[in-house]
């Protein structure tokens, strides 16, 4: 799109270009003490791209690249939820996604009836605010690498040996929308919007 001002063509870039969309997702942000005590189990693990401590975070609902329109739509959709009742996370164990072909390794969220209470009303408003269902099944987790070539048998070894998961626990202020605009995943995320829990 251009824009002309001040006698000169200039470019606006905002929606200038497909892959400037924002991609978006709300979730719920990490405090600093847990994220430190998670990246403590960071190396030793061939094939594994580390995600940053300051990127970690629980994907309550994917939404993907949209417009600037729907982005501000999704935005207002959410203010619904704010002031939701707050309530604990407890980070408990290490798992993997992809079985036999290892693609990430996660530390994975006890069950919690409130979490899934707060994730399925983010769905709701999301699809009526004219979002697609979301295909796949909630697994809470917080992403700690992304894997390539690494084999199930390195990934087994690696979490035999990884010192005993004492649990994480903490109740999140707020969830928020953060957005990215790396395809490949692992941030740099930033929050677009936040909305608060009430205590």
């Amino acid at each position: 799109m251009i824009v002309l001002g001040s006698g000169q063509n200039r470019v606006d870039h905002r929606l200038a270009r497909e892959d400037a969309m924002p991609r978006l997702f709300t979730g719920l942000e990490i405090p600093q003490d847990v994220a430190f005590a998670l990246s403590l189990k960071r190396g030793g693990l061939s094939g594994a791209r580390w995600i940053d401590p300051e990127n970690y975070h629980i994907t309550l609902r994917f939404i993907g690249d949209v417009d600037g329109q729907t982005a501000d739509e999704v935005a207002d959709s959410l203010d619904r939820l704010a002031n939701s009742l707050r309530f604990s996370i407890r980070l408990t164990h290490l798992g993997t996604f992809g079985g036999d072909k290892p693609r990430a390794l996660f530390a994975g969220v006890e069950p919690s009836e409130a979490l899934s209470r707060l994730q399925a009303a983010h769905e709701r408003v999301l699809q009526r605010a004219g979002l697609p269902p979301e295909g796949r099944k909630f697994v809470p987790h917080v992403t700690l690498a992304r894997l390539r070539g690494t084999s199930a048998e390195d990934m087994a070894r690696f979490i035999a040996e990884a010192a005993r998961f004492e649990p994480l626990t903490f109740a999140p202020a707020r969830f928020v929308l953060f957005s990215s605009r790396d395809s490949v995943g692992g941030g740099p995320y930033l929050v677009e919007q936040s909305y608060p829990l009430a205590a």
